[in-house]
């Protein structure tokens, strides 16, 4: 009888023990599905939007990326899918605002996200060249050029073209020239001199501006920005009163100055110039 008991009450726990295991087994099958059906679905949706994208159908793409933000938010793809629904907005419907909240979304919820960075170089072009909110664009230039130190370069330039547009040339100049200092193998470097002897010339310093028009004349002659040095060059030696030598550069232009209609004005106010000066003496 003892032994029965025994048995009895061993099965007992056996069964028990049977039923709970399967429990378990039903409850991981289960959330093992809940986890693929989590992500089978927004990733289809993302799936569908790249391919609407593609197709140039970019209203019906940005309502599947934004559906898929709006109902999955912490799925892997959801911070693309949502920097994407700016870059449609601003891109291909051509609505700077809506486009611009969309990538303050981003920022705000997706810190540290790589999508967070393309974001707010996005939200900080609309900010400059399509609202002129030269302030917020500053901003989030600085941003971007304090969070990173390997793609420095881009945000650093648009911070100096910033402030030459605000027209604080001093101010550019000195982003200018810390952009020289930061990155000496850019490929702007020819550019770069070139505004800041723009900036030189706007303040009025003419002597500091001849001598970097001449550097980028001297060094650079195979840069665009070549023809442009020499024009700047001569306008500053006419300012000087340097009529003689200004008319000479200005003649070596013609045939290869991109605005011929204004080089040919402003040699023919250097030759004014010249006939007034000889008639008064």
């Amino acid at each position: 009888m003892e032994e029965k008991q025994r048995r009895k009450k061993n099965s007992g726990r056996f069964q028990l023990l049977r039923a709970l295991s399967a429990a378990l087994l039903l409850i991981l099958a289960a959330a093992a599905l809940y986890h693929w059906n989590f992500n089978r679905i927004p990733q289809r949706q993302f799936d569908r939007g790249e391919a609407l994208l593609l197709r140039g159908e970019y209203s019906r793409a940005y309502s599947k990326f934004r559906h898929l933000y709006e109902h999955h938010p912490q799925f892997k793809f959801a911070p693309q899918a949502l920097l994407l629904t700016g870059e449609i907005l601003q891109f291909n419907l051509n609505q700077d605002r809506e486009a611009l909240l969309a990538y303050l979304l981003v920022e705000r919820d997706y810190p540290g996200h790589e999508a967070e960075r393309k974001a707010r170089r996005r939200a900080a072009d609309i900010y400059k060249y399509r609202l002129g909110e030269y302030d917020r664009a500053l901003t989030s230039y600085q941003k971007l050029l304090d969070g990173s130190s390997a793609d420095g370069e881009g945000p650093q330039y648009e911070i100096a073209d910033t402030y030459f547009r605000q027209n604080n040339f001093e101010q550019a100049r000195i982003e200018f020239e810390n952009l020289l200092k930061n990155y000496p193998h850019s490929e702007r470097i020819a550019e770069v001199l070139f505004r800041i002897a723009s900036t030189y010339a706007l303040e009025g310093a003419l002597e500091e501006a001849a001598f970097v028009y001449h550097r980028v004349a001297e060094e650079y002659p195979d840069s665009p920005f070549y023809l442009e040095a020499l024009y700047g060059l001569a306008v500053v030696k006419e300012e000087r009163g340097e009529l003689q030598a200004a008319l000479t550069l200005l003649q070596e232009l013609q045939g290869r100055y991109r605005e011929p209609e204004v080089l040919q004005n402003r040699m023919k106010q250097v030759r004014q110039r010249m006939n007034k000066k000889r008639k008064a003496t």
